[in-house]
């Protein structure tokens, strides 16, 4: 088996957000095709690979919907890996979190990453394929102690976290690995805006996080499956 990702399908779902560009990019430059779906008619103008011959967009995909996430992933060629970056983040004291709040943060960050693993899965055993899958949970899923006003996000993470070590364990006879990484905050901009006294230094870079991530899906990870990564960098 090479180690390499030349020509290899992946599948980087929130690949035209921050992190979603460092991962395509470091994707990219292994040689993977990425198959980007995006919620929206267009990608968003600082996505900077809309024209790159090795990058498939594919538009109007809503990833909570079942049966678009299915005919998305039916398309594909070859499916290698398929890397679920795609979530959101909300903070409220609980006795201020709505029901439909809750739902919704387990509908974006729990429930689409089960479509997506779940059609991933799917498409590899159809193809007979030794596959790489990887979610994203966080620190919040992991360590729910630590913050306050997160109750609905560490619980929408923490299940991603508990799917991915389900999924490896019943994974493991068929050769598909599945990993988890689990950042804390990242240096994005948009972090930066809406924190502007914290100490950048301490947060996760996206290059940091980027290089994890292709690692775990790349034919160089032989043996980590069921692993949930902490990047917490100086945090």
């Amino acid at each position: 088996m090479t180690e390499t990702l030349d020509g290899r399908h992946i599948v980087v779902t929130g690949g035209t957000g921050a992190l979603g560009g460092a991962v395509v990019g470091k994707l990219l430059e292994q040689g993977a095709v990425c198959h980007v779906p995006n919620a929206h008619a267009a990608a968003p103008s600082h996505f900077p690979f809309t024209t790159h011959d090795r990058v498939r967009l594919a538009h109007n995909v809503d990833l909570s919907d079942s049966a678009k996430v299915e005919a998305f992933y039916h398309q594909l060629p070859e499916l290698w890996g398929s890397i679920h970056l795609a979530g959101g983040f909300t903070m409220a004291p609980v006795e201020k979190i709505e029901s439909a709040s809750f739902a919704e943060m387990m509908d974006t960050n729990a429930r689409t990453t089960f479509l997506c693993c779940r059609a991933a899965v799917r498409s590899m055993l159809a193809s007979n394929t030794a596959g790489r899958i990887v979610n994203v949970s966080a620190r919040a899923g992991l360590e729910p102690r630590r913050g306050s006003g997160m109750v609905a996000y560490a619980a929408s993470k923490a299940a991603v976290a508990a799917m991915t070590l389900a999924m490896a364990e019943e994974l493991k006879g068929k050769g598909i690995l599945v990993n988890a990484v689990a950042p804390s905050t990242l240096d994005t901009p948009a972090n930066r805006t809406d924190m502007p006294d914290a100490d950048f230094s301490k947060w996760v870079s996206l290059e940091a996080v980027a290089e994890a991530i292709a690692y775990l899906a790349s034919p160089a990870n032989l043996a980590m499956s069921g692993t949930l990564v902490p990047l917490y960098g100086r945090a």
